[in-house]
């Protein structure tokens, strides 16, 4: 096709829309008024579901290695004689300290992967015990310096900092609510029993914020060589923390870890994978019905189009009667719907961007603390908005423009004399 037919078919298309202004403005606004609430809603959920991803991979490290074994490896007996040599009875267990083995091994083996950091904790039982309140917690010995790079524990205080846990002899930080319970403040001592019966007082140095989770309840964390002393297990650890530089390896990374050795690396998307299928499923039911609207939207697309093929019948007779083609009639009337409908996608634009600044500036108090609505502004969802609705305008041009193309000129003209 040369450009001065195009140039021809061009101005045809823009003489139909001129010529009925109401019904193009019609389907101009309708198209715009589904741009702008698809990039309000998806902007909202996208924005809602990343921040929520996001909260999700930041609060904890993205593998968490622990002492567990999934299935314990067959005994060299075992592989010998499958059937079994003897059978023992009234045998008594004996009780092992359990721990990571040979923990520094897999600490090299976290660092030997770029950027990614490594940091050792133990956990167990301990009881706050103030006046005549008693408070179970899960005791956990951390390194500052490297617990502050593998989890938020660091950015999620209210008061104190988490290197205080150094600085003060038995500094110990609990959560807002659990320290409101037992009547304590920042300085008070707690004495504290561990599940080994060893007694210690600690010192409150920091309090974690409220709404944090089951973290900020009944936790409390300590110096690791504290935690260690308290449950008498010196120089043990059975949890290793790693945060990788793409937390999307971490599957990737943790079977390595398991398969090398022997012990249970359990990634962020393991640990939650519950909720990622949740969201999938969310995923899902936000699109189609944001398509929906754009495709309701098409329909004033339909409507103009359709009406002016109807109209302009003897128009299209003559058309073909002087050698346009049928390719070509189907041309000006698709031109027609995508023009109509970039319209109204720069208009929707403009529609939508003003709905995200409005939903932006909406503030919800949560905790004493101003939270705002999480948006998606990224460049992305305005392209999948045109996309869809230039795809939505040329379907809705397209159906009515077949019966444009296959008027025979013929039947009309005859009839029209």
């Amino acid at each position: 096709m040369s450009i001065a037919r195009g140039l021809l078919l061009g101005t045809l298309a823009l003489r139909h829309m001129t010529g009925r202004r109401r019904q193009t403005m019609v389907a101009i606004v309708g198209v715009a008024v589904g741009v702008g609430f698809f990039l309000a809603v998806s902007a909202l959920m996208v924005g809602s579901q990343a921040d929520f991803i996001r909260t999700l991979i930041d609060a904890s490290p993205h593998i968490i290695v622990s002492d567990e074994i999934r299935s314990p490896g067959p005994q060299p007996g075992q592989l010998d004689s499958p059937a079994g040599i003897a059978t023992i009875r009234h045998r008594k267990a004996r009780n092992e300290v359990r721990g990571l083995k040979d923990w520094q091994a897999i600490l090299r083996a976290v660092s030997d992967v770029p950027a990614a950091i490594g940091s050792p904790a133990l956990s167990g039982g301990a009881t706050l015990r103030v006046g005549g309140r008693e408070e179970p917690v899960s005791l956990i010995g951390i390194d500052p310096a490297l617990e502050g790079q593998v989890s938020t524990i660091g950015t999620t205080l209210r008061a104190g900092h988490l290197h205080d846990l150094e600085r003060v002899p038995s500094g110990v930080i609990l959560g807002e609510d659990l320290a409101a319970r037992l009547g304590l403040r920042i300085g008070d001592i707690v004495p504290a029993t561990s599940s080994q019966g060893a007694i210690t007082n600690l010192r409150l140095v920091g309090l974690l914020k409220r709404g944090r989770g089951q973290v900020g309840s009944t936790t409390a964390y300590v110096l690791l060589r504290d935690a260690q002393s308290m449950l008498n297990r010196p120089f043990i650890i059975n949890r290793i923390g790693v945060r990788l530089p793409d937390a999307y390896a971490a599957q990737r990374v943790a079977a390595d870890l398991e398969r090398r050795f022997g012990y249970k690396a359990e990634s962020w998307q393991e640990r939650s994978a519950d909720i990622l299928a949740f969201l999938v499923t969310r995923d899902v039911i936000m699109y189609s019905v944001v398509s929906a609207i754009l495709l309701v939207a098409s329909f004033g697309i339909y409507t103009a189009i359709s009406t002016s093929v109807s109209e302009k019948t003897r128009d299209i007779a003559i058309l073909r009667s002087i050698g346009f083609s049928k390719a070509d009639l189907l041309l000006i009337f698709v031109l027609e719907g995508v023009a109509l409908a970039g319209l109204g996608v720069l208009a929707g634009w403009a529609l939508g961007y003003g709905l995200m600044n409005a939903l932006g500036s909406l503030r919800f108090p949560v905790a004493g603390e101003d939270q705002y609505l999480p948006l998606d502004r990224s460049a992305r969802q305005y392209a999948i908005a045109a996309l869809a609705s230039l795809l939505s305008g040329v379907l809705a041009a397209w159906l009515p423009a077949r019966k444009a193309a296959g008027v025979n000129p013929v039947d009309i003209l005859r009839g029209a004399t």
